[in-house]
């Protein structure tokens, strides 16, 4: 769980976006931060028994730095104003599928899978989908799993209007390969942030995740 402290400072924060509040406020931060390794300590004790790829994280590789990089964008406020914890799968790849918690008042949501694979990856995982396709509508319509999540994400940003190239218009997972990320997302409300029992339930609903992970790697790394 985190503590309304916590919680609130990042609310300052994003109210407060420049260096010299953050200086006047920086032992906030170290407590903020103090907490925010603690709560992926958390993560990772209950996690790494379930799922044996995670056995290597330790903290400092699922954090991210709370400052922004502002050099190609136009908003330059310097600081991140939410937390992220993101544990992945596959230490060889830092964009292999994985487990991701979002902690943003009114935002907050966890979720798995591979945002935006490189080309060679994203050829990879669609040639894996066009001969195992079955194999991924089990592991997606499996019942705990549909509890939980609705699918992969869909988005006009995230897929192709019309198929890839190297695949008939009329495969039967054609929207599946549409695809340019594969992941599974749930939205919850910040009030269970602060419940004793957050990492525990966020937990059992995210190892839901681990078999569609496991076809994702299987794409990437079986020949």
């Amino acid at each position: 769980m985190l503590s309304v402290k916590s919680l609130q400072f990042l609310e300052d924060l994003k109210a407060n976006n420049n260096r010299d509040w953050f200086l006047d406020n920086k032992k906030r931060y170290e407590e903020y931060k103090k907490e925010y390794h603690q709560l992926i300590q958390d993560f990772l004790e209950i996690l790494k028994p379930q799922d044996a790829s995670l056995e290597l994280l330790e903290v400092k590789n699922c954090t991210f730095r709370i400052n922004r990089d502002i050099r190609f964008s136009k908003n330059k406020d310097p600081y991140k104003t939410h937390m992220g914890i993101w544990m992945n799968t596959n230490h060889g790849n830092n964009n292999g599928p994985g487990y991701y918690i979002h902690i943003e008042k009114g935002n907050c949501f966890f979720a798995g899978g591979m945002y935006g694979p490189e080309n060679d990856d994203l050829r990879k995982i669609r040639k894996e989908i066009a001969f195992f396709y079955e194999d991924l509508e089990a592991i997606l319509g499996e019942a705990k799993f549909k509890k939980v999540y609705s699918g992969l994400n869909v988005t006009e940003t995230n897929s192709l209007k019309n198929g890839p190239k190297d695949f008939e218009k009329d495969h039967p997972a054609i929207e599946f390969l549409k695809l340019k990320s594969f992941v599974s997302i749930h939205k919850f409300d910040d009030s269970k942030l602060t419940k004793p029992n957050f990492v525990k339930d966020t937990a059992a609903k995210l190892i839901l995740l681990k078999p569609l992970l496991e076809f994702l790697n299987r794409g990437l790394y079986t020949e």
